[in-house]
């Protein structure tokens, strides 16, 4: 069986009582660059995203799991995208939403969880990540968390009215 803990995390499904912090996190601008967000969200429209969050990942290509400290309380999402079984592979992102709850490992032990789930239960072959080139905290993990630099997408993301580079790093998982 795999275990979705860590020492100072676990990840777990969506809960309706997650509606407040995903309101709160998707609707904070300065993640909407990363997020590709041009409109704010409603408590209404999260609800219901949430109600469907249990939807298979083979079905919906995308998988999202919230990140929890020691305490059980929400500090960040994980998410799986554009999940291709065939190719055997995805994307992936890591948000941890306060600067409390920054630079406490949470980010890399959520992503060794997610490197066991997306082996083991979906046998996956590789994860990848993109990454603006001035998130250096982003850099960082990844980096440390063995990802490797494979390419840059010069000009790809307009933001504030300056185009930002995206950096793509990719890991061999299995």
């Amino acid at each position: 069986m795999l275990n979705l803990k860590e020492k100072n995390i676990s990840l777990r499904a969506l809960e309706p009582d997650d509606i407040d912090f995903l309101y709160t996190l998707e609707n904070n601008t300065n993640v909407w660059e990363i997020s590709g967000t041009l409109l704010p969200y409603s408590k209404h429209i999260l609800k219901k995203y949430i109600e469907n969050a249990h939807r298979d990942i083979y079905e919906i290509k995308q998988l999202r799991l919230c990140i929890c400290d020691h305490n059980k309380k929400a500090v960040g999402l994980l998410d799986l995208f554009d999940f291709d079984p065939k190719n055997r592979r995805a994307g992936v992102g890591v948000i941890i939403f306060a600067d409390a709850n920054k630079n406490k490992g949470y980010g890399q032990e959520a992503l060794i969880l997610l490197e066991a789930y997306a082996k083991k239960s979906l046998e996956l072959h590789q994860l990848y990540a993109n990454i603006l080139d001035d998130n250096a905290a982003s850099i960082h993990l990844f980096e440390k968390m063995k990802y490797t630099l494979v390419g840059s997408k010069k000009d790809w993301i307009l933001s504030e009215g300056k185009f930002k580079n995206e950096l793509l790093y990719q890991k061999i998982i299995k």
